[in-house]
């Protein structure tokens, strides 16, 4: 533990947004599983639903900086594939 009375406060605020960030990288996560799901069958309006609310998770992770650009691209590329067919 820090002896410096700053940076325990710093730890604080670190460990807060770590906890932060976790949520929203497993919801993240949630919404791909779910959109994968919702993507097997033939193409429907909740199926598309999915598609627009993992894009829409992916930018927001992306803007606030918990997963790298080329991550969110590479999905989107992914699960636009998977719409298609």
């Amino acid at each position: 533990m820090a002896n410096i009375k700053q940076q325990i406060k710093r730890s604080k605020t670190n460990d807060k947004a770590k906890a932060a960030n976790a949520g929203k990288k497993t919801r993240l996560k949630n919404v791909l599983k779910q959109t994968l799901i919702a993507l097997e069958g033939k193409p429907t309006k909740e199926s598309q639903a999915a598609l627009n609310l993992a894009f829409k998770t992916l930018d927001k992770a992306q803007s606030s900086g918990i997963v790298h650009k080329n991550y969110v691209a590479r999905q989107k590329s992914k699960l636009a594939k998977l719409a298609q067919q």
